[in-house]
């Protein structure tokens, strides 16, 4: 069936770029007209932009519900067991359905967590389930560590000034047998089989270069070459794993990736807080996607990150929530708002201008999670677009304002009326569509509080480990 879809200003980016009074005609999810200069029905003023990307999240709650605030992430990581998944479906349901409702079409969603309780594949098949159920386009890659599991080096010293008691506990939940580069392969492999389709990608997922040993990124840049199969990672979030990079690849861990074939443009990589510019220039001539999420690093005082740099010397910019927005709401407007005036020059000087940062943003967001189409709203291209209310941002109406302007000065989820995806509304003033998120929300809630009692050891062990922690890392200085 034909569909069709008026706004008083429609931003297709590309060529055509803004346009007034037009109408995009979509049929079996595929734009087929886009038409401007179309007679204005009644109903306020409204902007149609390309659907968002969240090019960096892990589908998971509100991290300050389980006391993870103002930790940095070499401590907030451990914090994070107690957010164990309850139950995989309702958790990625509530995370993808906020993230569609702030006015994405795609998410990253690198998991880092399983919930212990089922299989993994069938895990990857709740968060399937839950992709469909919302209606959002997803690539998932499974995060997967090998080395390292609570400092960057020696643990011993760690484990050693702990109580018995307490020592034991961090023992069984974090010293476990890692899996083989062969086997975690073989098991992307058979999630690939199980969920992989048009609104699926299948990722590879190292959790990071200081999580990984050499055999492990070696065989994924290996398989990832041979399949052609994406690569979604963390790199240099934090000051100690700059420190770590310096130690353990004395002739530069980046060099260390492009030498050994990971570092090209299949490849994803969040945060780059602490990248210098020779590695922001070897990352730009491979093609591979820079990934920023600005709140998250605020958050966990992980540093600002060279963005305007990194975008002036040719890397791929996308923008991402990582589940820690600035008001933990998974709002990815607000968060698009201030990667943009974050990085956005000084004075007279512009690194960007908003359309084409928003343009960047979502087109390098889709690559990173694997999404069909270039970005631009376009015939031939995914009927994926959000509907803004342009009355609801430009609340004083006194004089015409450039909608672009208004929705980087003001813009939240709250201004976002309708979210297409492949054709199908997603998203209605301010609710998914495909499930009932507040009852779903307060249902996950009971069940994280029924959760709790299962921690109760880590509860007890938590100030002895994290004073260990504390005291391992000040012990190594920083950069």
């Amino acid at each position: 069936m034909t569909e069709s879809v008026h706004a008083t200003s429609v931003f297709c980016g590309g060529e055509r770029g803004l346009l007034t009074n037009a109408t995009i005609r979509h049929h079996d999810g595929i734009i087929t007209a886009i038409t401007d200069g179309t007679p204005a029905p009644s109903g306020g003023g409204t902007l149609i932009v390309p659907a968002l990307a969240n090019a960096h999240d892990h589908a998971r709650p509100s991290a300050t519900s389980f006391g993870a605030s103002n930790m940095p992430l070499e401590i907030w990581i451990a914090r994070s067991v107690f957010g164990t998944p309850a139950d995989p479906y309702m958790q990625a349901a509530a995370a993808l359905a906020r993230c569609a409702r702030s006015g994405c079409g795609a998410m990253m969603v690198h998991y880092t967590r399983l919930s212990g309780t089922m299989p993994v594949i069938d895990e990857a098949r709740a968060v399937a389930r839950a992709a469909g159920d919302v209606g959002i386009r997803i690539a998932f890659a499974l995060a997967v560590r090998d080395q390292n599991p609570l400092v960057y080096g020696d643990s011993r010293p760690v484990l050693d000034a702990l109580p018995p008691e307490a020592r034991r506990t961090i023992e069984d939940i974090f010293l476990r047998p890692p899996m083989t580069p062969a086997a975690y392969l073989d098991l992307v492999d058979g999630i690939h089989a199980a969920i992989a389709g048009p609104m699926i990608d299948v990722q590879y997922g190292p959790a990071g270069v200081q999580w990984c040993s050499p055999a492990l990124l070696e065989a994924i840049a290996e398989r990832s070459a041979a399949t052609g199969r994406r690569i979604h990672m963390h790199l240099l979030e934090t000051i100690y794993q700059r420190q770590w990079a310096d130690r353990a690849f004395p002739g530069g861990m980046v060099r260390y990736l492009r030498d050994i074939g990971l570092l090209s443009e299949r490849l994803t990589l969040a945060h780059c807080v602490h990248a210098r510019q020779e590695e922001l220039d070897m990352i730009a001539e491979s093609g591979a996607t820079i990934v920023t999420n600005f709140s998250s690093n605020l958050h966990l005082h992980s540093g600002l990150g060279p963005i305007a740099d990194a975008h002036r010397r040719g890397c791929g910019i996308a923008v991402g929530v990582d589940g820690i927005a600035l008001d933990e709401d998974d709002d990815a407007i607000r968060e698009l708002r201030l990667v943009q005036m974050m990085h956005n020059g000084l004075g007279f000087e512009r690194t960007w201008s908003r359309a084409d940062f928003l343009s960047l943003a979502v087109r390098n967001g889709r690559k990173a999670t694997g999404a069909p189409g270039t970005g631009v709203l376009a015939i031939g291209e995914p009927a994926d677009f959000t509907i803004i209310d342009l009355d609801r941002l430009d609340r004083d109406a006194i004089m015409p304002i450039d909608p672009i302007d208004l929705l980087f000065a003001r813009g939240n989820s709250g201004c976002v009326r309708e979210v297409v995806i492949a054709g199908r509304t997603v998203a209605r003033d301010g609710q998914p569509t495909g499930i009932d998120l507040p009852a779903l929300e307060t249902e996950l809630r009971e069940l994280y509080r029924r959760n709790v009692p299962r921690y109760a050891a880590l509860q007890e062990a938590w100030s002895p480990f994290e004073a260990a922690v504390t005291h391992w890392f000040r012990a190594q200085g920083c950069c």
